[in-house]
């Protein structure tokens, strides 16, 4: 028996190591990517931002607006105050949608963990989050000019009461020391979660028979893009995390599309995002915004099934 446990051990171990050497600088470099947008383009990022509220894009500015959302920096729960401030400023709301609905998908440090799926999935990742938002805030703005032609009172979409923007904690005279504090904090945030998923897509690697994940996720069929999208919810928990197994799974046959279906609604349905999304929303409008996503997701995964 303890032959058997030594030998697994050493099995699991190799498949872990193969995979955190060819990953790990991806992580890295990610961080290293991430804090400097934080310390140092963070607040020209969301000052462009507020800038656009004095320009006549019109319905327009939502695509600015999903471009911003990516570049920005923070996490959902960093993000609201923000787009909270910005509405009290008199923020569009079909803008705020596209802003935020795009952070929730990528971020600086996200795009650079996903080159370790290669330049197709870097490719579909960043434009279906930018879609996505662009979608998002069209809805928003539709909804908006429905309720306005029906005369239905208060037309505000999202509800950012209680939400103040927090002081930013990169305040530390010396330049680098400012952002050697970020990295750390970028490092003890994801950390845990990185090598966690190395270490499940190491166990999916020793006991997981790849004919299966052909089966579930692979080919251009619709059911393994659905499967995807619907295991994204209870899986997806820190997005460096999910890398390893997201590019095991490619490598044992997983469709782009499920990957697509899977990188969309792992985000959009992390627990915490979920929790930030259910406050500014309500029930009723985060009602919504699941079904938009699902749908947004599997109807990405058949179209990049077909097209890639």
């Amino acid at each position: 028996m303890t032959d058997v446990i030594s030998r697994e051990l050493i099995y699991i171990w190799y498949y872990f190591d193969v995979q955190l050497r060819q990953i790990f600088w991806y992580w890295v470099i990610g961080m290293a990517i991430g804090s400097l947008v934080s310390v140092f383009a963070k607040d020209e990022i969301h000052r462009l931002f507020a800038g656009m509220e004095t320009s006549r894009w019109g319905i327009a500015g939502i695509i600015p607006a999903c471009i911003l959302g990516i570049l920005s920096p923070l996490c959902m729960y960093g993000t609201i105050p923000i787009a909270a401030s910005f509405r009290k400023q008199g923020m569009r709301e079909d803008w705020l949608a596209g802003f935020m609905m795009s952070s929730i998908l990528l971020n600086p440090q996200l795009i650079i963990y996903s080159a370790a799926l290669g330049g197709k999935a870097l490719a579909v990742r960043i434009i279906s989050a930018f879609v996505c938002g662009v979608f998002a805030g069209l809805m928003v703005r539709l909804w908006i000019r429905r309720h306005i032609a029906g005369l239905s009172g208060d037309v505000s979409f999202f509800r950012f009461d209680g939400f103040e923007e927090r002081a930013s904690r990169d305040t530390h005279p010396d330049l680098l020391v400012r952002y050697l504090k970020n990295f750390g904090r970028n490092v003890k945030a994801t950390g845990v979660y990185f090598l966690a998923g190395i270490l499940l897509s190491a166990l999916f690697q020793r006991y997981i028979p790849a004919e299966l994940m052909t089966q579930l996720f692979g080919g251009d069929e619709a059911w393994g893009v659905l499967m995807a999208a619907t295991i994204g919810v209870p899986l997806y928990v820190c997005g460096g995390g999910t890398i390893p197994i997201l590019q095991e799974w490619l490598a044992t046959g997983m469709s782009l599309g499920s990957a697509a279906a899977f990188m969309i609604t792992g985000p959009s349905t992390k627990i915490t995002n979920l929790g930030a999304m259910k406050i500014v929303l309500g029930m009723r409008h985060f009602i919504y915004y699941l079904a938009f996503v699902m749908m947004f997701a599997f109807v990405t995964g058949i179209v990049v099934n077909i097209l890639v």
